[in-house]
This record gives structure tokens, sequence and C-alpha cells, in this order.
């Protein structure tokens, strides 16, 4: 297979216990989730991986592929790796079960990035940031690149530091964490031991430049909004149900 889709559903969230069950347009959020990644045209399969008996009878009930995976995992690299160790596949994408606003071609465009191009063996995504309240929101992860797109560091700080006026829309971008890696570097990256500059920004993929690899970034023009509390669980339900209005309406 060139392309799998993995959705690690982890069930005891600290901020939000349960959440991938949390409701979302009368399925759990999970279920939505899945529904939008299946319709990526270039993924040749979706595996939920759970680790709760109660999540994956929810799941297959739903018609979902699911596979119980262990809960002595720290992260959700950890129980894709899992998953996909006996699958020959060239690409895998991680795809969060908190993340009902992601669209098809986000997926689309890593998968075709990574099967196009060899020397590329980790891509995400970054998108413009419009908003200057995004640009110091510490929730905002901001990325920064060099001139082939590869990144040169994320930070919850503002970065780049404005020297000079310049529009943000130009030079800000925000970092969405939507990943895919070929299957050889999965194995890799998951072994790469917790590094200084992301234990201190409490962010992963930080551990992957600091050991000196590159991480591709493929820009789009679509946003997330990762459910991580019952107000952004809210959030999410009123943009869909206003989009669901707009075309209604049209």
């Amino acid at each position: 297979m060139d392309a799998i889709g993995i959705i690690p559903a982890r069930y005891d969230s600290h901020r939000f216990p349960g959440k991938v069950l949390a409701e979302i347009a009368g399925k759990p959020m999970v279920i939505y989730v899945w529904e939008q990644v299946k319709r990526a045209l270039l993924l040749d399969d979706v595996i939920i991986a759970c680790d709760n008996k109660d999540v994956f009878a929810i799941v297959q009930d739903f018609g979902a592929k699911a596979i119980m995976t262990a809960k002595e995992h720290l992260s959700g690299t950890d129980r894709i790796a899992e998953v996909i160790a006996p699958i020959d596949v060239k690409v895998i994408v991680n795809i969060q079960a908190d993340e009902p606003l992601i669209k098809p071609l986000m997926i689309d465009s890593l998968v075709e990035t990574l099967l196009r191009d060899e020397s590329v063996y980790m891509a995400t995504l970054m998108r413009k940031i419009k908003d200057p309240k995004d640009i110091s929101d510490p929730n905002v992860v901001k990325v920064v690149i060099d001139k082939n797109n590869f990144a040169l560091y994320f930070s919850r700080a503002p970065i780049p530091y404005f020297a000079s006026e310049v529009s943000i829309e130009d030079i800000c971008y925000k970092h969405i964490g939507l990943y895919a890696y070929t299957k050889d570097f999965l194995f890799t990256y998951k072994n790469i031991p917790q590094s200084g500059l992301e234990s201190i920004e409490k962010l992963e993929q930080l551990r992957v430049l600091e050991d000196g690899l590159k991480i591709k970034l493929i820009e789009t023009e679509f946003d997330t909004i990762g459910v991580d509390t019952s107000e952004d669980l809210e959030r999410v339900r009123q943009i869909l149900a206003d989009g669901n209005a707009r075309d209604t309406a049209g």
C-alpha cells in the first residue's frame, strides 16, 4: 500500500476525559473525524488505534476499522507504530482524533509530497496567520521555515521577532499538527529521546530538529481547532452548525 491514515484515539485525556466520544453532529467526535479522513483520495486505508474497549466497540458499531493497542503507550506515535509494524506501507498519516475540522485535501497534500519526493521523510502543515492576536497566543504554535520550506524552529512564543515593519501574512505561520512520515522514519522518530527544547516548549516535533533531521512544511489554506476543552467542543459545534446553515441557505 502507498498510504494509511491512523487515528490514535486515547480515551483518558487529562484536560477532557472521554473527549473522543463527545457528540458532534449526532455521532462521537472520533467517528466524525474518521468520516472526514475517509474522504481523502490518496489513503488506501484508515484505522482507529484505540486504548479503551468501550471506544473500540463504539467505533466498530459505526463500521470503522479499529485496532486495540496497549494502554502503556506514552504517545500517539508509539500507538501508531504498534498498529503499522506488521503492515507493508510507504506513508503513514497521523490524524488527531480531536481535530473534527480536518479537510481531506490537507491529508492528500501531505501524502502527495512524500510519495513524490523520496528525500522527504516527514511532513506537516502550516497556514498563514491573519489575526495578530495569534502571534502572542501560546496555544497557537508558530513555525519558521527555510527557503525550501523545511522547518527551522517551532515555538509557542512569537516568532520571528519583528525588528522592522512587515505584514504578518508575509512571514508568520501557524503550525497545524497533522503529520505524515515514511514507515522507516516513523520508527526512527519514536526512538529519538526527548530533547531539551521539546521539554521546555512541550512540542514533540522539536526532538526531530534537535537531532539534526528535517521536517517539510506544506502550506494550506485550511485551519483546524483541536478540541482540548468543553469550550473548544462548543466552538467547533457552532462552526459546523453555521457552515451547515450556509450550505442549506445556498
